[in-house]
């Protein structure tokens, strides 16, 4: 009798353990774009997967989608089934307002990372994002740089009315509209696929319109194009007829840029987990969050060149392997 009790009572301990650290854990929803879109992307999720694991205490669900309509139903059946915070990477900016909404009534902190989504800064906690726009800026300001005679570009844009698209097309368009010597001979979406990018190109190839700039808003999207380039024998990257600019900073796509076959990489960071971790660990812990008025943790970024990068750049600022 005095064994049985024994034994009752390690298995109300247990559970009384398992129920405590039940209640300890902290509740994840994560709404991403899929691993699948890009190198950049890959990094990404492997950070968060990384950071927000059970070890660290947290309880994580996950959704991946390039469709936005798709990412606000997940994001709703997140709210639905009570998570604790809810992390979102939108596939576009806009139509989020219902489902930031019902998480704010819900009692749900959002934090936004990678993209920002238009929306007032009141319904998230923090945007650990980078500036989509400045990447772009940076870019324009390197091309202009060149003085070049003519800038005729092939545009190959991300996915439409994503922060990332916007913020890389913008500057871009703005210096096309401001000065006569910078036309779009195309500027067609690929949705950051490669073998897209390489059909627009092909089809620009083929019309025998002149172009002498790859201006292509990720690095997989810039390979494509490269490679309709080589198939019809056009030169390209430091000495050659065309510069091809990418966008990320995938490892490869820095050593194309050293070995000059490509002319410029803009850097976009992918690493956000660990800094939005930190700042639910001081929600949980009772503190207030120290964050400029807009809320916006920018990460820092820049941008490599075939002049100037360097076999360091490679393997300080190259995502993956």
């Amino acid at each position: 009798m005095k064994k049985l009790l024994a034994i009752a009572l390690v298995l109300v301990m247990s559970c009384a353990m398992l129920i405590t650290a039940s209640a300890d854990t902290i509740k994840v929803g994560i709404v991403n774009n899929p691993p699948s879109e890009s190198g950049y992307r890959e990094a990404n999720v492997k950070d968060f997967e990384a950071v927000f694991t059970a070890e660290n205490g947290y309880e994580v669900y996950t959704f991946y989608s390039l469709k936005n309509d798709e990412q606000l139903s997940a994001a709703q059946q997140f709210i639905t089934d009570g998570v604790d915070y809810l992390l979102i990477s939108a596939a576009e900016t806009t139509g989020w307002d219902t489902v930031l909404q019902d998480a704010q009534d819900a009692g749900i902190k959002v934090f936004l990372f990678d993209r920002m989504i238009d929306c007032d800064p009141s319904f998230y906690e923090a945007a650990v994002v980078s500036d989509m726009r400045n990447q772009g800026v940076l870019a324009v300001e390197w091309l202009k740089s060149l003085n070049l005679e003519s800038y005729k570009i092939i545009h190959i844009q991300g996915a439409m009315g994503s922060d990332a698209q916007i913020g890389r097309t913008n500057p871009l368009q703005e210096q096309v509209d401001a000065n006569e010597n910078w036309s779009i001979v195309v500027q067609q979406t690929a949705t950051w696929d490669e073998a897209e990018a390489k059909k627009i190109t092909e089809s620009v190839i083929n019309s025998g319109e002149d172009f002498n700039i790859i201006y292509a808003e990720n690095d997989g999207m810039a390979r494509g194009a490269v490679a309709a380039l080589d198939d019809a024998g056009i030169t390209h990257g430091k000495d050659g007829k065309v510069v091809v600019i990418g966008f990320d900073c995938n490892k490869w796509a820095l050593k194309e840029v050293l070995a000059g076959n490509w002319n410029y990489d803009g850097q976009c960071s992918p690493f956000q987990a660990q800094v939005i971790s930190d700042m639910i660990q001081k929600l949980e812990a009772g503190e207030t969050l120290e964050l400029p008025e807009d809320k916006k943790v920018i990460s820092e970024e820049k941008g490599f060149d075939a002049a100037t990068i360097t076999e360091a750049d490679v393997e300080t600022y190259g995502l993956g392997e």
